[in-house]
């Protein structure tokens, strides 16, 4: 189960999962196969630390460290709708900590 940000539970499902990550890869230079094998390590890291619930925002934030690995725009996509960006001024303070981790 996954217990989401307003304290409903759902079910856990790798087609959503995979379905969001795909979204934020869209019409980027990412093979299937890098998509596949990131909802794999994020299924099994779930699996092997947590018994009955995961809270949403660990899936989150792993789909958002994985992205960040693979390619920074999908990064930046998959964040602004994980971290409800409001303004122009959310997405470049993003940017802005990506450049400086780099």
């Amino acid at each position: 189960m996954v217990l989401k940000r307003d304290g409903r539970r759902e079910e856990f499902s790798r087609d959503k999962l995979m379905a969001g990550i795909k979204k934020a890869c869209q019409k980027r230079p990412i093979g299937s196969k890098v998509i596949e094998d990131l909802v794999e390590k994020i299924v099994v890291e779930i699996t092997d630390k947590y018994d009955r619930e995961v809270p949403g925002e660990i899936i989150g934030k792993m789909v958002m460290d994985g992205l960040r690995q693979i390619d920074e725009v999908a990064y930046v996509r998959f964040a602004s709708v994980y971290r409800r960006f409001q303004e122009a001024t959310d997405f470049v303070q993003e940017v802005n900590s990506l450049v400086s981790k780099s």
